[in-house]
């Protein structure tokens, strides 16, 4: 599981560092992939099979269904982190995230997302006055 926050930097070769908590989830490879509110997504090699396996179960006639997938997959990137834990960042994810040089690496449970730290502070403080309303509507009868 991947938790807490991370202000790492894209380095000039726009590479990003790992968290050292996240390093041994992720060692034996990732997946990066283009995720809502225009942050990425940063996946296990487990993680996104699991996904992928549960794409497979939706109906090709679902318009929305095949959007997803295309979108998800033909944006994807498979990565291999070096021995100080760095990964690149294919310029065409960078783009999309509007990643320049700071960003915010967070756990998100079951991935990992990385935002421009700008965006995520906006998006955090935006979404942390609603946060204990929604936690009764998302999760019932738990909180």
């Amino acid at each position: 599981m991947f938790l807490g926050t991370y202000a790492p930097r894209l380095d000039e070769k726009n590479r990003l560092v790992l968290p050292a908590k996240f390093r041994e989830q992720l060692a034996d490879g990732l997946v990066i992939t283009k995720g809502q509110e225009r942050c990425l997504c940063i996946w296990s090699l487990t993680e996104f099979r699991s996904l992928t396996e549960q794409l497979r179960q939706a109906p090709l006639t679902s318009k929305a269904a095949r959007d997803y997938m295309r979108v998800l997959f033909a944006g994807a990137s498979d990565e291999v982190p070096d021995k100080q834990g760095r990964i690149s960042v294919p310029q065409n994810l960078r783009e999309y995230a509007g990643l320049d040089r700071d960003c915010a690496v967070i756990g998100a449970g079951r991935r990992v997302e990385v935002w421009d730290v700008a965006a995520w502070e906006r998006y955090l403080a935006a979404q942390e006055e609603t946060f204990s309303a929604l936690s009764q509507e998302v999760l019932p009868g738990i909180l």
